[in-house]
């Protein structure tokens, strides 16, 4: 079993930062991918971001320019810089990984439990 912990929302100002982070923990042989999806009130959860093992990343168009993506293998986490943060960027973030265990080469997909982003105007 893989478990993911999400840190470092909270509430901000507009057109300021924060930097989520999210590790990964448990049986793991290796992470394929690794993302943050976000999901406001009434709403259907969206991707933000994602990367993969080789470093490639996908972004979605409402965050592209604005929030970066990095991971840091050895530590199994993985970040999302949120700079020139909007109202509108308010939601619930939640990371996602997926690879292999270490337990007889299963494959997993895990989510955390998400952390508040707030964004007053």
């Amino acid at each position: 079993q893989v478990q993911l912990v999400e840190s470092g929302g909270g509430l901000v100002q507009a057109g300021g930062s924060l930097r989520l982070s999210c590790a990964a923990s448990g049986s793991i042989f290796r992470i394929d991918a690794q993302g943050w999806y976000r999901q406001a009130p009434g709403k259907q959860r969206d991707l933000v971001a994602v990367i993969t093992s080789h470093g490639s990343t996908n972004y979605a168009d409402f965050v592209k320019g604005r929030f970066t993506i990095s991971r840091d293998n050895a530590k199994n986490t993985v970040y999302l810089q949120m700079n020139s943060l909007k109202p509108e960027d308010t939601a619930v973030y939640s990371c996602n990984a997926e690879g292999v265990t270490g337990v007889a080469g299963m494959p997993f997909r895990s989510w955390g439990q998400g952390t508040q982003v707030t964004v007053s105007s």
